[in-house]
């Protein structure tokens, strides 16, 4: 990279000089827990917090806010209407380091679980809203406005109450689906990252528990950031991680502040070991020169380096590209690289998603033909790696 962090690239948004931060040596926390270190430190150094005051006076409020003891807190009305993050388009070039400094505690009023039958059965009210990291095609900030640091909801407490009364109201599952043969899966972390948010508070720990208790039932979340924290957990088999995978390339330019890929693979033996069950999110597949290479690469690393123990137990998701041209706008104005394999409008159209956003996918044909051959990769390169689903 040829600069240290916290020098601005010439003619760049101050937040280029973060992009190396995957290629940097993970740091170990030689003491106590991982989210005391300094690698930790680096990705989340909280010195902003807007907060409802019904956040603040819970209980989980103020387990954070006693982790934060120098941060500035303003009160707000609602996570969701916050001026100074939502509404202001000066945001685009700080996109980064308010992602660094900047936490948001608010209370999940509307606790509702949607059906899914894609990556899971169900899609559970989620402990957090928004990320520390900066991937360019999340699609999180496409409803945020102009900056998505981490929402976190503290009434946690009602959320697990929430989760467990829907478990138990659907009874055994009786039909395997392409979700789990036996378990009914609950994705837990659809609007953020579960590995991030452990960084903060004990959310995540709390929802682990909860379907550790749960025979019927498993956690889902993916994630692109390894907490060797959610190591000391004890999920027993009721939690089950989807590592998110690109080849490397894509992932430095577009997975900004995650962890590398090659960590995220090497971390997949750990996690199984430590109880989880381990999943692999193909995610996003991108279209542009030297794809299939660079997949049919990343393909045969996995293949050399993954334990069979691991293999035994694996599966996959594999996800194309969807992108939104709110989102392709505000890239353009912190990220511009980004968009020069993302945005694609010879290559793409638009689809309304489930939720009635108007996003950009590739098209049909092109889509199709991508897929199959992701497919013949898989089955030239990972045969052992069974595809829940494809979409």
């Amino acid at each position: 990279m040829g600069q240290t962090a916290g020098e601005p690239a010439s003619g760049e948004p101050e937040q280029q000089a973060l992009f190396g931060w995957s290629d940097a040596a993970p740091a170990q926390a030689v003491h106590g827990a991982f989210r005391d270190s300094p690698q930790a430190r680096r990705m989340l150094d909280v010195r902003e917090v807007y907060a409802e005051p019904a956040a603040l006076d819970s209980p989980r409020g103020q387990q954070i806010m006693a982790r934060l003891p120098d941060a500035r807190v303003t009160e707000v009305a609602s996570h969701w209407n916050i001026p100074a993050l939502h509404g202001n388009d000066g945001n685009i070039g700080r996109w980064v380091r308010i992602k660094t400094e900047t936490l948001v505690l608010g209370v999940k009023h509307t606790l509702a679980t949607r059906p899914n039958g894609r990556s899971a059965d169900w899609i559970a009210p989620g402990p957090s809203n928004g990320c520390a990291m900066a991937c360019a095609y999340c699609y999180v900030p496409r409803r945020k406005g102009f900056a998505n640091p981490i929402t976190l909801f503290t009434n946690i407490e009602a959320i697990v109450a929430h989760v467990r009364r829907h478990v138990r109201a659907q009874g055994p599952k009786t039909e395997p689906n392409q979700c789990d043969p036996e378990a009914w899966v609950y994705d837990i972390g659809e609007n953020g990252d579960c590995s991030v948010d452990a960084l903060v508070c004990d959310n995540t720990a709390d929802l682990v528990a909860a379907f550790r208790g749960l025979p019927t039932a498993k956690a889902s979340f993916a994630t692109k950031f390894v907490n060797p924290d959610l190591l000391a957990l004890d999920p027993r088999g009721r939690t089950r991680v989807r590592f998110s995978l690109m080849p490397a390339d894509d992932a430095r330019l577009l997975d900004i502040r995650t962890s590398p890929i090659d960590e995220r693979i090497a971390a997949a033996a750990d996690f199984l070991d430590a109880g989880y069950e381990v999943h692999f999110n193909l995610s996003p597949v991108v279209l542009r020169p030297g794809w299939q290479r660079d997949w049919a690469d990343l393909l045969t690393h996995l293949d050399d380096v993954l334990p069979a123990r691991v293999k035994e137990q694996a599966a996959a998701e594999v996800i194309m590209l969807t992108h939104n041209e709110q989102l392709h706008e505000v890239n353009l104005g912190w990220h511009p690289r980004a968009e020069d394999v993302l945005w694609q409008p010879a290559a793409q159209e638009t689809k309304r998603s489930q939720n009635g956003a108007a996003n950009v996918r590739y098209s049909l044909e092109i889509k199709q033909q991508a897929l199959t051959r992701i497919q013949q990769l898989l089955a030239a390169h990972t045969p052992w790696l069974r595809v829940r689903y494809a979409f």
